[in-house]
């Protein structure tokens, strides 16, 4: 299954001593199933700083895996109560970050859903940040047409 979607994303990043950051973004994505994990993807735009940049998400039961290739590559590993060190390229060069997961919920279905995460983010064992992001997937209304045909 393999389907165009509409992806609403809001993502918070709060750092000390900081007013949080905020950023929505409503946009065209790809919703597909392989058995009992689901993948999303779309294409990053201006407004996130990230044009020319494709993002997947995979879900998979009790982990969210976010990668991103373009001009900076990454991976990040969401899996609640875990810690996952994954390479983070910059426009300033590599460096391994820590993603503490503190809270993870994705429920899709072949129709869409919703992907929430809460996590902290450390740079050197030092606490960089927390970010919380949330994921709403629904069909898009050209998808819903070539459903009926």
């Amino acid at each position: 299954m393999e389907k165009e979607v509409i992806i609403s994303i809001r993502g918070m990043q709060k750092y000390e001593g900081a007013l949080p950051d905020v950023i929505e973004l409503v946009t065209e994505g790809r919703l597909a199933r392989d058995g009992e994990s689901y993948t999303l993807s779309y294409q990053e735009s201006e407004l996130t700083g990230l044009e020319g940049t494709l993002t997947t998400i995979q879900v998979d039961r009790e982990q969210v895996t976010l990668m991103r290739v373009g001009e900076f590559n990454s991976q990040l590993v969401f899996q609640e109560g875990r810690r996952h060190f994954s390479m983070y390229n910059t426009p300033y060069g590599a460096m391994t970050i820590g993603v503490n997961t503190r809270h993870l919920l994705a429920q899709l279905t072949d129709q869409g859903g919703d992907i929430e995460v809460d996590y902290s983010v450390e740079v050197d064992h030092a606490l960089a940040g927390r970010n919380v992001f949330r994921i709403s997937v629904r069909e898009s209304e050209e998808g819903l047409g070539s459903l009926k045909q």
